[in-house]
């Protein structure tokens, strides 16, 4: 017995190969956690560590992050629609022109023309300029001519010259060019330049407005004649024949009310139509945007439409065209 030396009691063999388990091999690899855990009680909301995308890691959620569930992907590359197309208007984009449905070719109807077929009245709209109040120089006149539903019907810009515009300012000489949706210039109107200087009147001192629609084909003429107390125009076709009369307020500079110039038959009977001068409180005193409104029955002949349509924009010019005030250096 004495010779017996004490031995560590025998361990299963299962026992002894977990004892000297080899490492795991890879690097940084988790702990092998063989015991039983219990689920305490949720802690409090943490928010999430900084640079991951959508707020938290991939699988976990949070209701304070409901974006963090990961994004389905439509099979086929189809992505989500974001928006709903021409309900909400995207920043830094220019708001959509609603333009005027273009009617059916007409016969007898110059190209173009076919839009005020539809239409009894239309809205000459002048762009304000305030580069003209600053600078105190001249522009090119631009217009937007609109129907009652606000819709754009024609585009009309002034093509004069820098020079010429401040030369001779509101008695310059001009062209102006009517386009449509599509930008076609359909309509042309041109006024020469009359002296003033000598007696009013005698023939060539009258100011004239030549309508071409087509450009370059003639359909008319606006001509002023004279008269000691009011605007008068003779309205004429392409052989210079008189057709209508237009005849202005004894006063065309009325502070707060409308100026109103009617169109009427050539003895002065019949009440065709009207150009309205539309008063536009602080603007219509200080600035150059004028706003007018023109009446012409719905079956008018569109040519006689056309020409009235012109005789707007002489008016304009002669009696509400405002120049910019010049400044004299001392």
């Amino acid at each position: 017995m004495s010779g017996v030396v004490p031995t560590a009691p025998e361990q299963p063999t299962d026992e002894t190969e977990n004892q000297i388990k080899s490492p795991d091999p890879r690097p940084d690899a988790p702990p092998d956690y063989n015991s039983h855990f219990v689920l305490g009680p949720p802690g409090p909301a943490v928010p999430a560590p900084a640079g991951y995308p959508g707020g938290l890691p991939v699988g976990y959620y949070s209701p304070q992050h409901p974006c963090a569930f990961p994004s389905y992907q439509l099979p086929g590359g189809i992505h989500p629609m974001q928006y709903q197309p021409g309900k909400y208007h995207m920043p830094n984009q220019p708001v959509p022109v609603t333009w005027m449905p273009g009617p059916a070719l007409m016969p007898n109807c110059p190209p173009g023309l076919e839009y005020l077929t539809q239409l009894d009245n239309i809205h000459v709209l002048q762009h304000f300029e305030p580069l003209e109040m600053m600078t105190s120089f001249e522009t090119n006149n631009r217009y937007d001519i609109k129907n009652n539903l606000d819709q754009m019907v024609y585009i009309v810009t002034e093509d004069t010259d820098d020079f010429t515009r401040n030369a001779y300012r509101t008695l310059r000489p001009f062209v102006l060019r009517v386009t449509d949706c599509m930008g076609r210039e359909i309509m042309t109107m041109q006024r020469p330049f009359r002296c003033t200087c000598c007696c009013l009147c005698c023939p060539s001192t009258r100011q004239e407005l030549e309508v071409q629609c087509p450009p370059g084909v003639p359909i008319g003429f606006v001509v002023e004649h004279w008269n000691l107390c009011r605007a008068v125009y003779s309205l004429q076709n392409e052989k210079k024949e008189n057709v209508m009369r237009v005849r202005g307020p004894c006063s065309t500079y009325g502070c707060g009310s409308d100026s109103v110039f009617e169109v009427k038959s050539l003895d002065g009977v019949s009440n065709i139509g009207s150009i309205i001068r539309k008063w536009n409180g602080l603007l219509s005193a200080m600035g150059d945007a004028d706003h007018f409104e023109i009446h012409f029955p719905l079956d008018l002949d569109v040519k006689m439409k056309a020409m009235i349509f012109g005789a707007c924009f002489l008016i304009d010019f002669m009696y509400f065209e405002r120049s910019p005030p010049q400044h004299s250096s001392r």
